[in-house]
C-alpha cells in the first residue's frame, strides 16, 4: 500500500527526514520515524513513577526522619563557638 501525503508541510518534513536519514524513499523514512516514536512512547516512564524513584533515592540517602528536631536549638548551636 502506498503512502499518500496531501499536506505540503508534512511532505516537506518527510523529504527532509528521508535526506537526513538516508532512507531509500519517503515511505521508509516515515515508517522508521513512526517505529522510533512508538518505541519511545512504549518505553516512556510516567512522571509519577520517575518522581517516586527519585524520592526513594533521597529517602535512602537521608536516613530516618527525626521527629524531635528542635529548630531553635539547632540555630542557637550554629552561633556557638
Amino acid at each position: 500500500m502506498a503512502l499518500y501525503i496531501r499536506d505540503d508541510t508534512v511532505d516537506d518534513l518527510a523529504s527532509e527526514l528521508q535526506k537526513l536519514s538516508k532512507a531509500p524513499n519517503k515511505t521508509e523514512a516515515v515508517r522508521r520515524a513512526l517505529q522510533h516514536e512508538l518505541e519511545r512512547l512504549r518505553e516512556e516512564v510516567p512522571l509519577r513513577e520517575r518522581v517516586a524513584k527519585i524520592q526513594a533515592r533521597f529517602r535512602a540517602r537521608m536516613g530516618s526522619n527525626k521527629r524531635n528536631f528542635d529548630m531553635k536549638r539547632f540555630t542557637d548551636e550554629m552561633w556557638e563557638l
